[in-house]
């Protein structure tokens, strides 16, 4: 299940094989990451780690939730992955972050269309969500870019650190995606 975005980007299932970097990473951008993502202050140990890896892998069984690292030049630079995958309806969500150094290279643009072309052709998805803070302006360009249509705003809709943040709320339908 191993996703080749191009020759600098692929996109491997999360395995306890990455935790080790894939932990060092979030150490190494602890600051960075935390300003707009919840879990990261709940990452202390390399257990913690290992232990989201197991639950993963378990979603994946369950076929809710395609959870990657994402790989640029064979090192670890981040993770998206498809989450929320309600068959019944066909919808899923992407989520997604990148250590800060990796930033700027159009990185999760790419690993976004890729992961959202596997939801809508091997899923047969009809639906994908996008949410993100409306103070994240990175994310937000990251949506557009790809032309989902933003459909509001979920008020105090996610608790990050110490405090509620409001999230745009963005879709892009399957007959809307330009590479069907």
């Amino acid at each position: 299940m191993t996703i080749h975005v191009n020759d600098n980007i692929t996109l491997e299932l999360l395995d306890t094989k990455h935790a080790a970097e894939t932990f060092a990473l979030i150490n190494a951008n602890r600051q960075y990451l935390r300003e707009w993502l919840p879990w990261v202050d709940n990452m202390r140990t390399i257990e913690n780690f290992e232990n989201y890896i197991q639950r993963t892998q378990q979603q994946l069984k369950d076929g809710t939730d395609y959870g990657y690292i994402i790989l640029y030049n064979g090192k670890i630079a981040g993770r998206i992955g498809l989450h929320y995958i309600d068959m019944q309806n066909k919808t899923g969500a992407v989520g997604y972050w990148l250590g800060e150094t990796f930033t700027g290279n159009g990185i999760i643009a790419k690993a976004c269309a890729a992961i959202i072309n596997f939801a809508f052709t091997s899923l047969e998805l009809n639906r994908i969500e996008i949410k993100c803070g409306t103070g994240n302006n990175k994310s937000k360009a990251i949506a557009e870019r790809l032309g989902f249509t933003q459909e509001g705003v979920l008020r105090q809709a996610e608790f990050v650190n110490t405090h509620f943040i409001d999230l745009y709320i963005y879709s892009m339908l399957k007959t809307e995606w330009p590479q069907h």
